[in-house]
């Protein structure tokens, strides 16, 4: 409606009889939807707004499908019914259908919840967008502001013209203006406000190169670090493979110390080595030699031992 004003206030400024005598005519437009989409407000508001029209599409769907539950059993059991259940179960569905229809009445209807709950959450940020649309007409000196997403046919419109990004400009300043409270947020929001849409738009860019480039610093190091982690993993799994086999090496050997203690002191079962005579029918020689080669090869296992544990200290 306001568009179809505005078209024929221009209609009349142009066949006006004292054409001439005027100055030129002003003319800027807007893209209302443009300027809603980039609006937090009023995204969170359709959003809460979207939530509660599939709540109640939700459960006239449940209703309806009851009906259809009870239409179908009423089918399956008519001949089984008399004529007078017949007409109390169809009046109860003819109940339930009425009352889904009050029910969408009361929730879609023009007096209904939805345009209630548009205009508590909606209608004030449109509100608010008008305002900054007059702000801005009246500080440019425009005689007409035209919405672009109207139902009025625009054949071309020069970009120039358009103030959509001063609006939402407009619009934010007012927000953080409701926002500030010390002294320095109130310095700094005057030095934004003398800043127009360009350099607003420079300042931006930079900024959101500034961002991109920190994100970009933290993945590194998130990466870095992911790498230095895994090695030290990596390590620490080795050294504790290489304790584990120092451990059984050690108690192999002392197995191996307590097997050849007990089996000296038992006579009866003497111990010996594979593939050597019995100690028993040794002569005193090769006994000693014997004892010799027994403790050079436990000498020897020492030292390996001592070296595998300092490679894996190392």
């Amino acid at each position: 409606m306001r568009a179809h004003v505005l078209i024929f206030s221009l209609a009349l400024s142009f066949f006006a009889t004292d054409l001439k005598a005027q100055r030129s005519i002003r003319i800027g437009y807007v893209d209302m939807n443009y300027i809603l989409e980039n609006v937090p407000e009023y995204q969170e508001a359709q959003t809460q707004l979207d939530k509660r029209v599939a709540e109640w599409k939700s459960e006239i769907e449940k209703r309806n499908n009851e009906i259809e539950q009870m239409k179908q059993a009423l089918e399956n059991e008519r001949v089984l019914l008399t004529q007078e259940l017949i007409k109390e179960r169809e009046d109860e569905i003819r109940f339930m259908q009425n009352e889904i229809l009050e029910y969408q009445q009361k929730r879609f209807g023009p007096e209904g919840d939805l345009m209630k709950q548009r205009s508590v959450l909606i209608e004030p940020i449109q509100d608010q967008v008008f305002n900054a649309v007059q702000e801005i007409g009246a500080a440019r000196q425009y005689d007409f502001v035209l919405d672009k997403s109207s139902d009025l046919v625009m054949l071309y419109a020069d970009k120039r013209h358009d103030v959509s990004d001063q609006i939402l400009l407009s619009i934010k300043r007012s927000s953080k203006r409701n926002q500030v409270q010390s002294r320095s947020d109130k310095d700094d929001l005057e030095r934004t406000e003398a800043l127009s849409v360009e350099e607003v738009r420079e300042r931006e860019a930079r900024e959101a190169a500034n961002n991109a480039k920190q994100t970009e610093r933290e993945q590194l190091i998130e990466a870095r670090k992911a790498t230095r982690d895994s090695i030290q993993n990596a390590k620490r799994e080795e050294f504790e493979r290489r304790r584990r086999e120092i451990i059984e090496e050690r108690q192999r050997r002392k197995d191996s110390v307590e097997a050849a203690r007990s089996g000296g002191s038992n006579s009866s079962n003497p111990p010996g080595l594979p593939g050597e005579t019995p100690p028993g029918t040794l002569t005193p020689e090769q006994r000693r030699q014997q004892i010799l080669k027994e403790r050079q090869r436990r000498r020897d296992s020492i030292l390996e031992s001592r070296k595998k544990q300092k490679d894996s200290i190392n």
